[in-house]
């Protein structure tokens, strides 16, 4: 089993950044594929940015050139910068994590982005 905790939500003026962490613990792995999804209120779960099992990044067009996710695999925690932030960007946002599909999930992190 793996635990994953996300943090660093929280309200932003519109322009400005927030960084999310999430750490991950129990059986770990660092060739997982880690992800991160959002929600907004009456939408459905979407997909952010993510790390594949060989490494290489991949973000929603939404997000492309204003968010960053990054990982350090010593502190098993992977991060997501979010910069230039719009109100739309507000969701709850989630941690994922797994090896072929994303088989674990944290308990996710409120963004508000206020225009």
């Amino acid at each position: 089993q793996v635990q994953l905790v996300e943090s660093g939500g929280g309200l932003v003026q519109a322009g400005g950044s927030l960084r999310l962490s999430c750490a991950a613990s129990g059986r770990t792995d660092s060739r997982y594929a880690m992800g991160w999804f959002r929600q907004a209120p009456g939408k459905e779960r979407e997909f952010v940015a993510s790390f594949s099992r060989n490494g290489n990044t991949y973000y929603a067009d939404s997000v492309k050139d204003r968010f960053t996710i990054s990982r350090d695999n010593a502190k098993n925690t992977v991060y997501l910068q979010m910069n230039s932030l719009k109100a739309e960007d507000t969701a709850v946002y989630y941690c994922a994590a797994g090896s072929v599909t994303y088989d674990y999930w944290g308990q996710g992190t409120q963004v508000t982005v206020s225009s």
